[in-house]
């Protein structure tokens, strides 16, 4: 009998690191793959990317449409309703036996919330990090109270939600699977990709990534000190979309303009996994304040600047460079990552996110995992007192 899995994907930047894991499940005889797309993906706003999973083969069971035409928290908050209405109808009906989500966007608490009243087990992917800048990290800590199987990218991020009261067979730790996009499938030359992307790669320019700041009231108040520093480097810039989150329309405004004033440099609506990875081969610096710059570009030994406090607390590795949301400071960072000393010193690094064998972890337990009650059940971990811990602490 194969069993139900179910997997919502919201946006391009989950889908990437879903790719692996689809694919596995798409080829197990034993999986009946459902695959769900909400929000983000089906905006043309967005880039449409919807699309790139069909063109990767995969058939979308469901689109829940529900992202807000909005840039305001109001508008974020409305988007989870909207999403829990549609998918409550969906999984009424598909009653999965399991359902995969990953990460930290604030629209997965939708079928989170849905599958939780529906008694369906949730596995969760890349619970236990921390990014306290960021409504992120409440909704990453919330999934992970509510999933019942768990797969962490580091070793410490296990450790933390072993630490939420987790039972230990719950809790594995696979490793990032966007990683696995290195191992598994090429990259493109530099000629190809100036090919796709219409730009000049022959002097590397530096590339941002950057989005709203979630958890301040102007989400956009650290952005002020970002295009300050900009303006003052003669380098070619390259632009990512920002997420769909509070001011990410008025984020995509100011870097047209910015570019607008500029001889050289360009805004990308979308990147697909693949070009993406390709791009952090050919670029000097990643600039920003996204999570990629600190799961990802530690694969490349990429020196990357992060901007203030969204990823704060985030574990990361030496190619990191932190600079507060201030223009001396992200100038000073900036200069640091181009010097080539630094980039020497990341010759021997590796990256603490993974080896490029996340899909593979992850498609084992959700393919095994028992499908009896105990799978809802959870039996939380007994208290200890402080002292209990030290002790426990100091064995290891």
């Amino acid at each position: 009998m194969k069993r139900t899995i179910a997997v919502v994907t919201s946006s391009r930047a989950d889908y990437s690191h879903l790719y692996w894991p689809l694919r596995d499940l798409s080829q197990t005889g034993s999986v009946d793959l459902r695959i769900v797309a909400l929000g983000p993906h089906l905006s043309p706003e967005f880039g449409h990317t919807v699309q790139e999973i069909e063109k990767d083969g995969f058939h979308i069971d469901a689109r829940i449409e529900c992202l807000l035409s909005s840039d305001s928290d109001v508008g974020m908050a409305k988007t989870i309703g909207v999403a829990v209405l549609g998918l409550a109808d969906l999984f009424g009906r598909m009653r999965p036996d399991l359902l995969l989500l990953i990460a930290d966007r604030y629209e997965i608490l939708a079928p989170a919330s849905v599958a939780l009243a529906l008694r369906i087990p949730i596995a969760h992917i890349e619970g236990g990090e921390i990014s306290e800048g960021a409504i992120d990290d409440a909704v990453r800590n919330s999934l992970t109270m509510m999933s019942h199987i768990h797969f962490t990218s580091t070793h410490a991020a296990r450790q933390r939600v072993l630490s939420m009261g987790e039972e230990e067979w719950r809790v594995h730790r696979a490793g990032a699977p966007s990683l696995d996009h290195l191992r598994r499938r090429t990259l493109l030359t530099r000629e190809e990709l100036e090919s796709k992307l219409g730009t000049d790669l022959s002097t590397p320019p530096l590339l941002v990534a950057y989005h709203p700041v979630t958890l301040i009231r102007d989400t956009l108040a650290e952005s002020d000190a970002l295009f300050s520093a900009l303006e003052a480097l003669p380098d070619n810039i390259l632009f990512c979309y920002p997420n769909a989150d509070a001011g990410s329309r008025a984020l995509i405004e100011r870097s047209k303009s910015f570019l607008a004033s500029r001889p050289r440099g360009a805004i990308f609506t979308n990147l697909d996994a693949i070009t993406y990875w390709s791009l952090l081969r050919h670029v000097k610096i990643l600039i920003g304040n996204s999570s990629s710059g600190i799961m990802e570009t530690a694969s490349f030994q990429l020196p990357t600047v992060n901007i203030g406090i969204r990823q704060q607390g985030r574990e990361r590795a030496r190619n990191v460079l932190d600079a507060a949301a201030e223009k001396t400071a992200i100038l000073k960072a900036t200069e640091i990552a181009a010097s080539a000393e630094f980039r020497q010193s990341l010759a021997d690094m590796t990256n603490p996110h993974g080896d490029g064998h996340a899909s593979e972890k992850i498609v084992e337990v959700l393919t095994s995992v028992p499908l009896t009650p105990d799978l809802l059940l959870k039996r939380h971990a007994p208290l200890i007192n402080a002292q209990d811990r030290a002790a426990k602490t100091s064995a290891r």
